[in-house]
């Protein structure tokens, strides 16, 4: 293991998303990340969207880097594992209901009396507390109570969903920040270990900017609006003669002013009363209309190359198949080739954020169902006849 995590034990006992998510991270930048998965199946992730021989290709993506360690965790013996790996453990990643491990015996007392330095960082719905904490909830929920659906589409349309698990993925960033500063707190002696209470729908809400105080104070109700930024102009998306759509965002003072200039504007650019973005606002319906106006009559190449020697923000709108193509992506590493189960080489995405001294990487691929079983068991000490009577009580796979 190499990177700023290395030395950190991650124990993962979750499924799906949001879980899952938060410990690759950790694991692609040292951590090691032990995956407890159930018998008959494991996550069933393996099983989810596009599947390449029988396993998903999410799968390789999400559990790389992560031993796969088969456990029943309804069984005595299993859950003792999970209390012998939680002694030398610092983070356990977990997204079951609220009370569900506590009913295994593997609750939050009962890890933290075995080890007080432990990290407990806990992804659900609605959080471990309050009301609503036994519904149960998806990061779909999450996007549509955290306040972001109401907000996206068209003006006319109905509330949209973005293409990607955004709920759950924005939580499991919140876990990683959750459990870097509590492992701050612990390595610096500040403390002990605590739990992160992640709720999937706070998680969305934390990123609705001024939603609130513009409600409370000022009794307005932000409402879906397309490709415009509300409150923010000209910042939209426009078309161009070939039937693309380019996205400009032309906001800030001065690049507002070149915006205008390149587009045969300047009587709109030397205009005082369009000088700052709140004069903007009152008229960004006319601000879009004479950019449109301009971009329709230009193919999306010539947008582009104008919008860029004049330093204003724009960029086509990309599919997979931009992505895969585009020479950025390709000179930062965002691209990286994976050899699968099998032989099949594929594509798959880089690690983020970059870091200059210790950057995370890939060390394989999502393992089998139950492939760190063993040699897990071994290094907590398990003898081979213990792990043979584990193996055919069915407490482990």
């Amino acid at each position: 293991m190499s990177g700023p995590l290395k030395g950190i034990r991650v124990i993962e006992i979750g499924t799906l998303i949001a879980a899952p998510f938060a410990a690759r991270m950790m694991a692609e930048f040292g951590a090691e990340v032990i995956k407890i998965e159930t018998p008959n199946g494991g996550d069933p992730l393996r099983k989810w969207r596009k599947l390449h021989e029988g396993t998903s290709l999410w799968w390789y993506l999400q559990s790389r880097n992560k031993k796969s360690v088969c456990v029943n965790l309804k069984s005595a013996e299993g859950a003792d594992v999970i209390k012998r790996l939680a002694k030398d453990a610092d983070v356990v990643i977990e997204n079951m209901r609220p009370g569900a491990l506590e009913k295994l015996g593997l609750g939050w007392d009962v890890l933290h009396a075995i080890n007080p330095k432990l990290t407990m960082v806990r992804i659900f719905g609605y959080g471990q507390t309050g009301p609503y904490r036994d519904r149960p909830g998806f990061g779909a929920i999450g996007e549509a109570m955290g306040g972001i659906r109401y907000t996206t589409g068209d003006a006319e349309g109905l509330p949209a969903r973005v293409g990607v698990s955004l709920g759950d993925s924005l939580a499991s960033l919140h876990g990683v920040i959750g459990a870097l500063m509590s492992l701050l707190r612990v390595k610096t002696g500040q403390g002990d270990g605590q739990v992160v209470d992640v709720s999937l729908v706070e998680s969305v809400f934390n990123l609705m900017e001024s939603l609130i105080p513009e409600y409370d104070l000022l009794g307005h109700v932000r409402e879906r609006s397309g490709g415009a930024l509300p409150g923010i102009a000209p910042s939209n998306m426009y078309r161009t003669e070939d039937g693309g759509f380019v996205v400009i965002a032309g906001n800030s003072d001065p690049i507002y002013k070149r915006l205008m200039q390149v587009i045969g504007r300047p009587d709109l650019a030397d205009d005082p009363a369009l000088a700052q973005n709140d004069g903007r606002v009152k008229q960004s319906a006319m601000l879009d209309a004479a950019i449109d106006a301009w971009t329709s009559h230009h193919s999306m190449d010539d947008v582009l190359a104008t919008l860029e020697r004049a330093e204003v923000p724009s960029g086509r709108i990309y599919s997979v198949a931009d992505i895969v193509g585009d020479a950025h992506y390709q000179a930062r590493e965002m691209l990286l080739d994976a050899d699968l189960p099998g032989g099949a080489s594929v594509k798959m995405p880089g690690i983020v954020p970059k870091l200059s001294e210790t950057p995370g990487e890939v060390r394989w691929q999502g393992p089998t169902l139950g492939e760190h079983t063993h040699s897990v068991l071994e290094s907590l000490g398990f003898d081979a006849d213990e792990v043979a009577r584990l193996r055919a009580e069915g407490a482990v796979q």
